[in-house]
């Protein structure tokens, strides 16, 4: 257990230098501003993503401008066999594991609920929740010194949306999962953490409000209104689950960050 951290350097507690990382979709996105983050603040990461180039991209950059160890993997979320390799790989090759961040997920598809089909729905809540239930359990039983697991949730965990119901059923449950988990393995000095989102401009979110720019939304003046006028980057949540993984959230478990400029205040 870590005890008093009254007596550490202030950049001890920011350093994660000898932990190892896993960041599922690190190849892109909030993901790869993850990897790079963690990787400054001196960890070695393995870098999963479903996307293998994406994730191989990502780890040489980072690798290069680091000088970390970032090696990368094909990890399907959804796979439970995918989920345990990428673990393994990180015990393997990086000598342990001491934080996992279930970034991975599929973003809300707008539409009604009665157009929603059962195939899009059993998708969505087997990445979105079930791959992180898988994420965090096979982190945690390779966690056998403490660790931290940082899940990505969303401001739609803690609110309603129209359009996007399964999408929200999804993030709600992610919340839950953060909170449970952290109650289990508490007693094993296994930190579980979330970060909920507002808006963030990535790649990913473009693709995603593609037919509503086609519609005629202007998507970038909708995500900027928040209080402070813009929307978030992939590295304003970055720094975040970086604050969450080290030691200054050291007495922090159990909860759900909100990093949304406000929205939820509005």
């Amino acid at each position: 257990m870590i005890g008093d951290q009254s007596k550490r350097d202030l950049g001890d507690l920011w350093s994660l230098s000898g932990r190892r990382a896993v960041v599922t979709g690190g190849g892109a996105g909030i993901g790869a501003a993850t990897v790079r983050r963690l990787a400054q603040a001196g960890a070695d990461v393995v870098v999963a993503d479903i996307d293998e180039s994406g994730a191989a991209r990502t780890a040489v950059e980072v690798a290069g401008e680091t000088g970390r160890t970032v090696i990368s993997t094909r990890m399907d979320i959804a796979d439970t066999a995918s989920v345990v390799a990428a673990a393994e790989l990180c015990v393997d090759r990086l000598g342990g594991l001491d934080i996992w961040v279930n970034n991975a997920g599929i973003y809300p598809t707008t539409g009604p609920a009665l157009d929603a089909s059962d195939d899009f729905i059993d998708r969505l809540l087997e990445v979105n929740v079930r791959g992180s239930y898988a994420g965090a359990r096979e982190a945690a039983r390779r966690m056998g010194n403490g660790g931290v697991i940082v899940n990505l949730a969303s401001t739609t965990g803690f609110r309603a949306a129209p359009g996007i119901s399964a999408y929200v059923i999804s993030k709600h449950a992610v919340v839950g999962l953060t909170k449970s988990l952290a109650l289990e393995f508490g007693p094993r000095d296994v930190r579980v953490v979330g970060v909920a989102p507002g808006p963030i401009d990535t790649p990913g979110v473009q693709e995603q409000m593609a037919p509503l720019k086609a519609a005629g939304l202007d998507v970038a003046k909708r995500m900027s209104q928040t209080l402070l006028g813009r929307a978030g980057t992939a590295d304003d949540i970055a720094r975040v689950i970086l604050f969450l993984a080290c030691d200054m959230a050291a007495w922090i478990t159990g909860e759900v960050v909100v990093a949304d400029a406000g929205s939820l205040a509005g």
